[in-house]
């Protein structure tokens, strides 16, 4: 069919330079209109604006890595597909999903820190404001049972749906959300190509997020490597010693290979004026109080700051609070009671062990950077 480019050429620009052509037979007139004529046809032979969809994301696919467990979540009712999956992407960072079009999931999840913030101890939302947490990475989300800090989001699929709400960090609805990607050029198209139809509701939203989200699996660390006895995974004396070192004293709560347990637990952690009573929020109970969720080990090298409200700013620091800054409260966990005593060289060697469970493919993965 015809663009409209091409009827105008073809109706009108054709039949009055032809006419021109015969009373002039200007050869200056021929050369200007042959030229005119060229760049009309160049211009209406131009492909519509295509789906972002890029060389990237052709492997997109899920599977268990080895020696992993069963993930929670395995799109078995969310076919995880390119189309779905560079939806969910842009999706993730249109800052049209907050009130003032200012911030996106990416703002806070940002890729180079994998996926935490690494600009802010506490998140940061509309209007300058802070709420009163860290912001976590959101990489093998599919492994996990519940979300935030305090495990108030049961399903992955409804995880977006807080961020969105909360008034100190994207402070919108739902509706708001809907209503912009309705009057956008290209979202009808990509939700066509994504579910088959064009129609924009939140559940196609949602599962377009989790596509996304849930695509982001790190599992390709030197010690993923080591483990599935690949190349460059040869460990050093002081990294097997870091092992030898976290499997007696840190492994109870941060189990391998997702080095969590996704428990909640009170670490011990000096009060501070936010007093966040964690768990207890969601559960009201009384022995949940200042529990949160075991964090994972993995990508320490890019998720500073630490803890659940970021006031570590180093490892050593974590170590100096697990060693000897435990505050005594009725609800600390009866692991860390006593704290964690660490010599010089266990914690040289625990530190290099560390780094071996920081993925360098996924913070360098153009597949899940914003594609501008």
């Amino acid at each position: 069919m015809l663009s409209k480019l091409q009827c105008f050429f073809h109706n009108f620009g054709y039949p009055i330079m032809k006419k021109k052509l015969i009373k002039t037979n200007s050869l200056l007139q021929i050369v200007i209109l042959s030229f005119f004529a060229a760049l009309i046809f160049v211009i209406s032979c131009k492909k519509d604006v295509e789906i972002p969809n890029s060389r990237y994301t052709n492997s997109i696919s899920f599977s268990i890595p080895q020696g992993w467990p069963a993930p929670f979540y395995n799109f078995a009712n969310n076919n995880l597909t390119p189309s779905g999956f560079v939806l969910g992407r842009k999706l993730f960072y249109d800052t049209r999903l907050s009130k003032d079009n200012t911030i996106s999931c990416g703002t806070c999840h940002q890729s180079y820190a994998a996926f935490a913030n690494a600009d802010h101890t506490l998140s940061h939302g509309i209007n300058e404001q802070l709420g009163n947490r860290n912001t976590p990475p959101i990489f093998n989300l599919n492994w996990h049972t519940s979300f935030m800090w305090d495990g108030g989001i049961n399903h992955i699929e409804v995880q977006p749906l807080a961020p969105i709400a909360n008034p100190v960090e994207m402070g919108e609805t739902i509706n708001g959300v809907l209503a912009k990607l309705q009057t956008d050029a290209n979202y009808p198209k990509m939700f066509q190509e994504a579910f088959g139809s064009s129609e924009i509701n939140s559940e196609r939203m949602l599962k377009a997020l989790t596509q996304f989200m849930g695509a982001i699996v790190s599992s390709n660390a030197k010690y993923d490597k080591y483990m599935r006895k690949e190349a460059g995974g040869e460990m050093t004396s002081s990294e097997l010693s870091g092992l030898a070192v976290f499997e007696a004293k840190c492994a109870a709560c941060h189990k391998a290979p997702l080095f969590t347990d996704y428990s909640f637990r009170n670490v011990g952690l000096t009060p501070t004026g936010l007093n966040d009573s964690g768990r207890a929020h969601i559960t009201r109970n009384a022995a949940d109080v200042y529990a949160f969720k075991v964090p994972t080990l993995r990508n320490l090298a890019y998720t500073a700051p630490y803890m659940h409200d970021g006031r570590f700013s180093t490892l050593d620091k974590v170590f100096d609070q697990m060693e000897s800054g435990i505050y005594n409260y009725p609800t600390l966990d009866t692991l860390i009671k006593n704290g964690i005593k660490l010599s010089a060289q266990e914690r040289n060697d625990l530190k290099a062990f560390l780094n071996t469970l920081n993925d360098e493919t996924l913070v360098k993965d153009k597949r899940f950077q914003e594609q501008l």
